[in-house]
């Protein structure tokens, strides 16, 4: 078991299956990405760049695709509660996988 396995593990099962489709896609997504733990979530770089991260919560699922990743999709997540270079899914709403697909498909073209 590594960092992330440890991670998902500490959620409820139902949170567990919704971070663990989210790691599949960024891994399936973004195959060369390397996999890690940093600020206490999972990361994901390509080129040694950040690609995204991602983390769990109590009541929703937060998604990081800093710095342009928000930027192009802005439209698409103003339907969610948003940060700076974040934005929540509930998790008592659908989780939105084939957003985060695009959005992981657009940052692997902006890690070059």
């Amino acid at each position: 078991m590594n960092e992330v396995d440890q991670y998902i593990a500490t959620f409820p099962l139902e949170t567990q299956e919704i971070l663990t489709k989210i790691r599949t896609i960024i891994k399936t997504v973004a195959s060369d990405a390397v996999e890690g733990f940093n600020y206490r979530m999972p990361s994901y770089k390509l080129n040694k760049k950040p690609l995204v991260y991602f983390a769990g919560y109590a009541k929703h699922i937060g998604f990081y695709a800093t710095p342009t990743g928000h930027e192009q999709f802005k439209e698409e997540l103003s339907a969610y509660k948003q940060g700076k270079g974040s934005v929540q899914f509930p998790l008592n709403q659908p989780i939105p996988y084939d957003l985060i697909q695009r959005i992981v498909q657009f940052r692997t073209t902006q890690s070059h």
